[in-house]
């Protein structure tokens, strides 16, 4: 493993200068290596995955957690803090079981997607019929599966980018609906992860007009391997399965919101964000508890060197894993604020190893200060103008707003994502620092840069 820590620079225990409106070179690499010690980032990931733990959107815990982030970036010293709230639909996983009755009986181990329809109270049994790909499953005469349970598998390879995750994830997202609509019982799925362990993988599904909600559920990979194997014997299979779960009306969520008060407040505002809610199956480390961490902690580390000359808003969104609805309402709120740049972590804690952007075309020559300060941390500059994204900031990013992104090493995301392995023992402590003077070396420039990034073309 790299030792970020030996591009460190002997620094001063108080990094007190005063930020100029376009900061020099030197002192943004001052700021990112004296970041390379950080320990807030990891006090944060490890108090809210502690004191709070799983944070389902719309839940009780969830509210904690505002609450939690309120006191915490209060005492941190950030200005304006306050939560944005809202309502979102609210559902409860209940409980799921599964076992094959016939021909091989065994059980199976699996778990609820989201918004997942329930079983009749005493459960139901039925024959499954397996799929390849949501292909398949589309183009099937529907009287072959009609009151059946369809299982749909796939193979989803790890990568840096995590760019599997956007095709194979349609089986998730959209699989329920069209096996719904042409009469199935229920859904079994591969989880949609790159991982060997007994662990399934939940996720977000919602159902479009015309589906009827039925059980829609992801089996761990070895168990989706092994219904495979039975599958292919030949003979016909049979399921027992019961599903608890329900939906239960609106709940509040909400946004939390701090700020850096810049020099200028017309010269707009530096969203740098995570998400606050996760999934109820682990304790939400790499997703996104880190994320909020990083960001925050990138915020305060220029917020004590000096006042910047921009505004940085920190966002710690709620219910993003049910459907982005912070980054939504946070649009329909502020989308008529100027945003100098939106940026976002919401991939995990590994080393950040890509910088990418999405801003005017009169702003690119300003990112090359930004490559340069992100360098000796091992950053390149990659993919073209535009491809810069990030899930909650996409809703505003609609808009027209710049995007600047830091992407982590994705290798292993989708072995922990959405399960409950998502715990605080998976995040690697030196690999969160370089996150930290990553973004603390992004926003030392950017923030303090006196020419806009922005408007760039408005996304669909």
């Amino acid at each position: 493993m790299l030792e970020f820590s030996k591009f460190a620079l002997v620094a001063s225990a108080a990094l007190s200068f005063s930020l100029s409106a376009q900061i020099a070179p030197q002192e943004a690499a001052k700021l990112r290596d004296a970041a390379l010690t950080d320990s807030l980032a990891w006090e944060i990931t490890e108090g809210l995955t502690t004191e709070i733990g799983p944070r389902f959107a719309g839940s009780e815990a969830e509210a904690r957690a505002r609450d939690w982030a309120v006191a915490k970036l209060k005492a941190l010293g950030f200005a304006n803090v306050r939560i944005d709230a809202f309502d979102v639909p609210y559902w409860e996983r209940g409980e799921a079981a599964a076992e094959i009755v016939a021909p091989f009986p065994q059980p199976l181990t699996l778990a609820a997607l989201g918004n997942s329809g329930a079983t009749p109270p005493k459960g139901l049994k039925a024959q499954v019929v397996g799929f390849d790909s949501i292909e398949a499953l589309q183009s099937v005469d529907p009287a072959s599966i009609k009151g059946k349970i369809v299982f749909v598998t796939h193979r989803m390879a790890a990568a840096q980018d995590g760019s599997h995750y956007g095709p194979v994830g349609l089986i998730r997202r959209s699989g329920p609906s069209i096996a719904s609509k042409l009469g199935a019982a229920a859904i079994l799925i591969r989880s949609i992860g790159t991982d060997n362990h007994r662990v399934p993988h939940t996720g977000s599904q919602n159902w479009t007009d015309g589906a009827r909600p039925i059980p829609a559920l992801a089996l761990s990979n070895p168990d989706a391997d092994q219904l495979e194997r039975v599958l292919k014997r030949g003979q016909p299979v049979t399921i027992a399965l019961k599903v608890t779960a329900k939906t239960a009306g609106t709940r509040p969520s909400g946004n939390v919101i701090a700020e850096v008060p810049g020099r200028d407040p017309a010269a707009g505002i530096v969203l740098v964000s995570g998400h606050l809610d996760s999934w109820d199956l682990g304790t939400g480390a790499i997703d996104d508890a880190a994320g909020v961490a990083v960001t925050a902690a990138a915020a305060k580390r220029i917020m004590d060197a000096g006042q910047p000359l921009r505004t940085i808003r920190v966002v710690w969104f709620g219910a993003e894993e049910i459907g982005l609805l912070g980054g939504k309402d946070y649009a329909l709120k502020h989308g008529g604020e100027k945003h100098h740049f939106l940026a976002e972590s919401d991939f995990g804690a590994d080393r950040i190893w890509r910088f990418e952007t999405s801003v005017a075309e009169s702003a690119l020559p300003r990112m090359k200060a930004i490559g340069t300060a992100l360098a000796p941390l091992g950053v390149v500059q990659g993919g073209k103008n535009g491809d810069a994204s990030g899930s909650d900031i996409s809703e505003i990013a609609k808009l027209g707003m710049p995007v600047l992104e830091l992407s982590q090493d994705g290798t292993r995301y989708f072995d922990l994502h959405h399960t409950s392995d998502d715990t605080l023992d998976k995040i690697d402590p030196v690999q969160l620092r370089q996150n930290v003077a990553a973004w603390t070396a992004m926003l030392a420039v950017a923030a303090n840069d006196p020419v806009d990034y922005g408007p760039v073309p408005p996304k669909k």
